[in-house]
Formats: structure tokens, C-alpha cells, sequence
């Protein structure tokens, strides 16, 4: 068994279900009492509809897409009942987020690097400290460096972390170079021969000019000792955040080159709905979610699961 499917396995679709509580019981019951009081399927209601995939989060484009596809359905296949947009919905849903599950990419042989970017508060070092603890638990090695030296706290809560997990930490001092410290990161991780190393770094965006320069140095460090790393560029996003996010995503994305979302604290918001947003406009993967305060509670996002969890539809 790999270790995304020890996440699913661990976490299961019920608690899922939990983490979006908030989301679904600010959208998709309002979808629900919607089409519970409508009589017939008209323009008026599907104003209603897209009024409240707004206010979810969801964004005013995606959402007009949604409507657009669900007018075309309506009209093509004869829709009468506002009953049969439920379902309908759930699964226009399910298609905008796509059916393939994309893992982490790690490397065939030797250290799988990922870079972790985000701004300061996101849960960008839980994350970090969440995804070595279940690594070490699918039997993998794992090294952490402390990348954003812009702020000795960073610091400290990954050592924090480390000594949570029982993962050692590469650091350097407040205000060191981080291109340093992802160097010496890459040669202690070559030279033990660890599976995976994961590189946090600094979040600040007041001034974007500085941190597409040091982000690009620190890649430009990591590839020169170990081609073709980073592996992976995960960003790391607040779901409560909402809207917010996805302008830090498009910021991120055009620095850092991002690969891949793990999107924090859905599980806290009624703002769950974002996740189609950054899937539909930013072209930007999903990879992982965090529904909890637990060690276990980073799990594979798995879009059939996160479409049926939000409309309250039992798996088969």
C-alpha cells in the first residue's frame, strides 16, 4: 500500500464529509432549498443558483461556466423537474475538478525535493510537518530545511516540527542567504541517501520583486547540485482565505513555477468552494488538502470524493 493510499485509508470519506461541513452547509444546502421551493426550472432560478455559487466562493467565472453547462443540459436533454439539477450540479461539479488523482511527483532515483512556497500564515510549516510525518510513516527517510530565514520564527516552528516527527532540520541563521541553505540541504540529503527533502521558504509578497529573485536563485542552487529537482513546487493556500487565495496562487505561479496546491483549513471555512476555482481558471492542480488539526489529516485530494462529500452523496 503507497502512502497517498495510506492517507485515504486513514482519514476515509466520512471525515472528508466532516471537514466540509462548513462549505456544505453554506452552498450546496442553499442549492438544496432552492430547488426544493422552485416549481419550475427558469431563469429566475438559475440567478438564485449562480447567486449562491458565488457567495461559496466558487468565482464569478467558474460559476458562470457551471450555470452555462447546466443551461445547455437543461435545454438538451429536456430537463423539466428542478429536482434533477442536484444531481446534475454535483456532477458538472465532479467534471470541472477531473477525475485524475495526481500525486506528488517524487524522483525514480535518489532525493525527491520539494519546494514549499506560500505566504506567512497559510500553514505553510503544518503542512511541511504534517507531509515528513506521513512520509516517515510509509517507511521513507526525510530531511527538512529551514528556507525562509526572513523570519527566526519560521525557524523555530520547523525544529518544532522536526522534533515532533523525528525529522532533522537543515538550518542556518536569521538573515542567511536561503539559496545557502538549499544547498547544504541537497548535499546532506544526497550524501545520506534520503528519499525526500522538503525546502520551506519566506512569504512575504509586499515585495514581489525580491521574492521572484530569491525563489529563482534557490531553484536555480537546487537544480545545479541535483538535476532535474525540485520535483515538485507545492503551494500552500488558506481556504479561508477564499478569493484571496487564488491572487496569491497567481503570484506564486508566475514566480515559483508551481506544480501543484495544498489547499489548508477547509475544514474551518464555508469557503470549500475555491478549490474549483484554482482547479478551473489557474490550471493548477489540487494535490492536497488539509481537513484538521490531527497528524493524519493531510490527505490526496480525489475529486469524485471532494464533488460527492460536497453534495452529501454517498459513495458507492
Amino acid at each position: 500500500m503507497g502512502f497517498f493510499d495510506k492517507i485515504k485509508e486513514t482519514l476515509g470519506f466520512d471525515k472528508l464529509k466532516d471537514g466540509l461541513a462548513k462549505t456544505r452547509n453554506a452552498f450546496t444546502e442553499k442549492v438544496a432549498q432552492i430547488i426544493s421551493t422552485s416549481t419550475k426550472i427558469d431563469e429566475t432560478m438559475l440567478e438564485e443558483l449562480e447567486e449562491a455559487m458565488i457567495q461559496a466562493d466558487i468565482g464569478v467565472n467558474t460559476t458562470n461556466r457551471i450555470i452555462n453547462d447546466i443551461r445547455k443540459a437543461v435545454k438538451r436533454e429536456q430537463i423539466e423537474s428542478p429536482g434533477a439539477l442536484y444531481g446534475l450540479l454535483a456532477q458538472k461539479v465532479a467534471d470541472l475538478l477531473g477525475r485524475d488523482v495526481k500525486p506528488l511527483n517524487l524522483a525514480p532515483i535518489g532525493p525527491t525535493v520539494i519546494l514549499v512556497v506560500g505566504v506567512n500564515g497559510v500553514g505553510k510549516t503544518t503542512t511541511i510537518g504534517k507531509l515528513a510525518h506521513q512520509m516517515r510513516q510509509e517507511g521513507r527517510s526525510v530531511l527538512l530545511a529551514a528556507g525562509d530565514t526572513f523570519r527566526a520564527a519560521a525557524i523555530d516552528q520547523l525544529e518544532i516540527w522536526g522534533q515532533r516527527v523525528g525529522v532533522e532540520v537543515i538550518k542556518h541563521s536569521e538573515g542567511s542567504d536561503p539559496a545557502a541553505v538549499a544547498f547544504d540541504a541537497v548535499q546532506a540529503a544526497k550524501a545520506r541517501k534520503t528519499d525526500i527533502l522538503i525546502i520551506d521558504t519566506a512569504g512575504r509578497l509586499h515585495n514581489k520583486a525580491n521574492l521572484m529573485e530569491e525563489l529563482r536563485k534557490v531553484k536555480r542552487v537546487i537544480a545545479r547540485e541535483l538535476p532535474s529537482a525540485p520535483h515538485e513546487v507545492l503551494l500552500v493556500l488558506d481556504a479561508t482565505t477564499g478569493q484571496n487565495a487564488i491572487s496569491q496562487a497567481r503570484t506564486f505561479q508566475e514566480v515559483a513555477g508551481v506544480t501543484g496546491v495544498a489547499l489548508t483549513k477547509l475544514d474551518g471555512t464555508a469557503k470549500g468552494g475555491v478549490v474549483l476555482t484554482i482547479s478551473a481558471e489557474l490550471s493548477i492542480p489540487v494535490k492536497l488538502i488539509g481537513i484538521g488539526e490531527g497528524l493524519q489529516d493531510l490527505r490526496l485530494f480525489v475529486p469524485e470524493d471532494f464533488a460527492a462529500a460536497l453534495f452529501n452523496i454517498d459513495k458507492e
